[in-house]
């Protein structure tokens, strides 16, 4: 190598290093910004100020509810450095499922996989909901921080079987994953949300004809099922600037034969009884536990 060639490569080797993180950066914050997800504006603005539950300028709980940590910076410090065990003490053992597993309907006409989590895919009655859906490593804005999952789901996203409908319990990042929601998205599959959230959806680049945004009590008939959303007692986050500008929720799906109830983040509520006085009874219920709420003088 002669020497002028040697110059050049000192020189252009740093800018070439330089140009090479920057994009590395550039991408990284991209993805990031777009996974706080959308504003909620314009007419879909106007249709959460038309809901029962918006109240003094966001979503409220029906119910006065509070943390039982007390306040959000209490709750954050808890979540990080609380004496609560985080870890588990083994491998958590592992089904794994492939495409082929759900060529054949199950003959009952209903059958539930827990891929993790709040993710649970349901065959009812010839059609696949998906609750929840999260496939991605860290439930985080962010791939290099945040909370990791514990094991690889059972199955990868790309061999899921056609699914008809994912139903969405509200927003925060253990709950909608933008590259799950891309991902199915781009397979045709349709979503039911709480309202607003169209708005992440909307940025992420999905169909407006792909997403249905539902308030408390309303139904959304989709080929030959019924979905509706119901009361919870939760509240919302991704974007810490924004809060509750979202709604959340809890599902019930119904089909020719069978019922399935999907509480999503809820305490406990009051409306549960009317909710199965109304809806059920179910064939199968998917109840969260750990979202911890109490009466308290605030409502959120």
């Amino acid at each position: 190598m002669t020497s002028k060639r040697r110059r050049c490569l000192r020189f252009f080797a740093p800018v070439l290093i330089v140009f090479g993180v920057a994009a590395v950066v550039l991408v990284r914050s991209t993805r990031w910004l777009a996974s706080l997800g959308g504003r909620v504006t314009g007419v879909r603005l106007e249709r959460a100020r038309r809901s029962p539950q918006w109240r003094n300028g966001k979503f409220r709980n029906s119910e006065a509810t509070r943390t039982v940590a007390g306040s959000y910076r209490e709750m954050v410090r808890r979540q990080l450095f609380g004496p609560e065990k985080r870890q588990p003490s083994g491998p958590i053992p592992v089904v794994a499922r492939a495409t082929s597993d759900y060529a054949k309907p199950p003959a009952s006409g209903l059958r539930a996989t827990w891929i993790g989590w709040s993710s649970v895919l349901v065959e009812i009655d010839g059609r696949i909901v998906l609750t929840d859906p999260v496939w991605s490593e860290r439930c985080s804005p962010s791939t290099i921080v945040g909370p990791r999952r514990f094991h690889a789901p059972p199955i990868a996203i790309e061999d899921l079987p056609r699914v008809d409908l994912v139903i969405i319990s509200h927003d925060h990042y253990d709950h909608l994953d933008m590259p799950t929601v891309q991902a199915l998205a781009a397979r045709g599959t349709h979503f039911a949300v709480p309202l607003g959230i169209g708005a992440h959806l909307e940025r992420w680049a999905v169909s407006a004809s792909q997403t249905h945004e539902l308030d408390w009590n309303e139904t959304l008939t989709w080929n030959d099922l019924s979905v509706t959303s119901t009361p919870a007692r939760h509240y919302r986050g991704r974007n810490p600037r924004h809060g509750n500008e979202t709604l959340w929720t809890s599902w019930v799906v119904r089909g020719p034969r069978h019922r399935i109830f999907f509480s999503g983040d809820s305490g406990y509520s009051e409306a549960f009884a009317a909710l199965g006085a109304r809806h059920g009874p179910f064939d199968l219920t998917l109840i969260k536990i750990g979202a911890r709420t109490q009466r308290g003088p605030r409502s959120t």
